[in-house]
């Protein structure tokens, strides 16, 4: 990547973004300007190990070869041609997709927000084309399903959404503790509930089987459809294509985004046949979702979870989870480890604000999420070695952020 003399310094970057750039973000003080594998680099040249792959998108490593060499040769014979033409990509990706996922169709788009966003409207779409209205929704507590006012709706924590009320009407958030209690929150009035089948911002929460089996009762006892938002954790997140199937739910809509792009904005709703054939010319749209570099994006990561990704994030996951375990054994602390595969939350059960910043000190890449939780979203291209080098990089993170006071 060039980057020029005059916005080399972090303190350069940081000052024209305070001038010019809405302040919706409360970033740390850190430019990266180069990636490579697991790792980053910044402005200054400090590399930093990285275990939160841009919250979960660059899973095939930081500037994957495959993913820019994909690009650059798309971007050289066309990039984009709108939704009104077809062009030769989108089909084999949803070939793809729905092969994998076992849902007929898919709808492409930019992003998780919109993923979600469209799973919401094709629900209330196929009970109005059924002659029966449905206009509610069921969520669940700690979950997070985006940031527009749909999407925001099934959005959990208030924090996010006070600021913006009033949001959709009719959504209920089900306690995630509680499976017996969907027998009275589902209704026949109940549209579509939604589930992400491990929470990842609500702070990488994996839901039980018993909540997973009382959803599926509650979907044929009522007719909701069944919308599961694998945003965070899908497309080979856990060691598997999709989250799902290991639970049991049989969803109707899948929402994904986050590392089907690889880096590259991507987003997608896979429908059920049943759903889709509901569905008409202009019901849904978007000028950019689907054009052909985000396909080329896609269909390279695909193809690296189809040629032996996939079975090595399975086998590095366990070795994540038994070093994680053993870290917080060795601290001596009282923490919960949670999680599957690549994608893993250390509950401090404390803020864990300064563990974050004081990974970046010792050049560890990790984020905060739901407060107490460290949340770890590496790329799957990591080693048992990085792991290993994450973990005790992790580790003096948190016995500097607690100051010696374990327990």
């Amino acid at each position: 990547m060039h980057v020029t003399a005059e916005t080399t310094a972090t303190s350069d970057i940081q000052a024209r973004e305070a001038r010019h750039v809405l302040q919706t973000y409360r970033r740390f003080p850190v430019a990266f300007v180069r990636g490579e594998g697991v790792r980053l680099f910044d402005a200054e040249g400090k590399s930093y190990l990285d275990l939160l792959s841009g919250i979960g998108v660059a899973a095939l490593g930081n500037a994957s070869p495959r993913i820019a060499e994909a690009i650059a040769a798309q971007a050289r014979e066309l990039a984009h041609t709108s939704n009104l033409f077809f062009h030769p990509l989108q089909g084999q990706l949803a070939d793809r997709l729905t092969r994998a996922s076992g849902l007929g169709r898919a709808f492409f788009c930019n992003s998780g927000s919109e993923a979600n966003e469209a799973c919401l409207k094709f629900a209330r779409r196929y009970w109005y084309t059924r002659g029966e209205p449905r206009a509610e929704f069921v969520g669940f507590d700690h979950a997070f399903a985006g940031r527009t006012f749909g999407s925001l709706s099934m959005t959990w924590d208030e924090h996010y959404r006070t600021p913006f009320a009033p949001l959709l009407a009719g959504v209920t958030h089900a306690p995630a503790d509680n499976p017996a209690a969907l027998d009275q929150i589902v209704t026949n009035k109940t549209a579509a509930i939604m589930v992400e089948p491990i929470q990842g911002e609500g702070g990488v929460r994996p839901i039980s089987p018993a909540l997973a089996k009382a959803i599926e009762a509650a979907c044929a006892r009522t007719g909701a459809l069944l919308i599961a938002d694998e945003i965070q954790c899908g497309i080979g997140r856990t060691g598997q294509m999709f989250a799902y199937p290991a639970l049991g739910l049989t969803p109707d809509l899948v929402s994904i985004a986050k590392a089907i792009g690889g880096g590259f904005p991507v987003g997608a709703a896979l429908v059920a046949d049943p759903v889709a054939a509901t569905i008409a010319a202009g019901d849904h749209g978007t000028t950019f979702g689907g054009n052909l570099l985000a396909c080329r994006a896609a269909l390279a990561v695909l193809d690296a979870l189809e040629g032996g990704l996939l079975d090595h994030v399975a086998k590095m996951g366990p070795i994540m989870e038994q070093g994680l375990k053993a870290m917080v054994a060795r601290l001596g602390i009282d923490a919960e480890v949670r999680g599957k595969g690549l994608m893993w939350g250390v509950d401090l059960k404390r803020d864990a604000g300064a563990v974050v910043t004081a990974g970046l000190a010792r050049g560890l890449v990790v984020n905060r999420t739901s407060g107490s939780v460290i949340r770890l979203l590496p790329a799957y291209v990591i080693t048992e070695a990085e792991i290993a080098e994450g973990i005790a990089l992790l580790e003096g993170a948190i016995a500097d952020a607690l100051g010696g006071a374990h327990g």
